[in-house]
């Protein structure tokens, strides 16, 4: 059966392919806890797919309801402007399907928690750099 909802992690993109890994193994977990939903990513710029090729592969899936994820660490210029633009215009575009967006994920304390709890832990495990003055 083919899934009704889905789900758009969007990131800013960037020139060096490695910086999606990251998003990619999102995704994979994603997709591997939420099976009747539509896992994708989609890219500000520089990285494809764009916020609206993502969401019409969704529309052509039959897919009803979307929710954006904005993968971003706070709410700047991109998500307070950008973002907003981008969803009214695939609104428009895709008038049969609901397309709501969360906040950015760096808003939530539990992932402010996360990285927290991962920097005390690299505290605890990294060895120091540092080297006494002069050398």
């Amino acid at each position: 059966m083919a899934a009704t909802t889905g789900l758009v992690l969007f990131a800013h993109g960037a020139r060096d392919a490695r910086w999606r890994e990251p998003f990619d193994r999102l995704q994979a977990k994603l997709t591997a806890v939420l099976p009747d939903t539509a896992v994708r990513l989609a890219f500000l710029e520089l990285m494809e797919p764009s916020l609206p090729v993502a969401l019409g592969e969704l529309a052509s899936a039959s897919v009803e309801e979307v929710t954006v994820v904005p993968v971003f660490f706070g709410q700047g210029g991109h998500i307070r402007r950008d973002l907003p633009a981008l969803i009214d215009q695939c609104r428009a575009q895709y008038p049969a399907m609901r397309i709501g967006c969360a906040a950015a994920v760096g808003e939530a304390e539990s992932v402010l928690d996360a990285i927290a709890a991962y920097c005390v832990g690299a505290v605890a495990t990294t060895p120091s750099r540092q080297s006494p003055i002069g050398e």
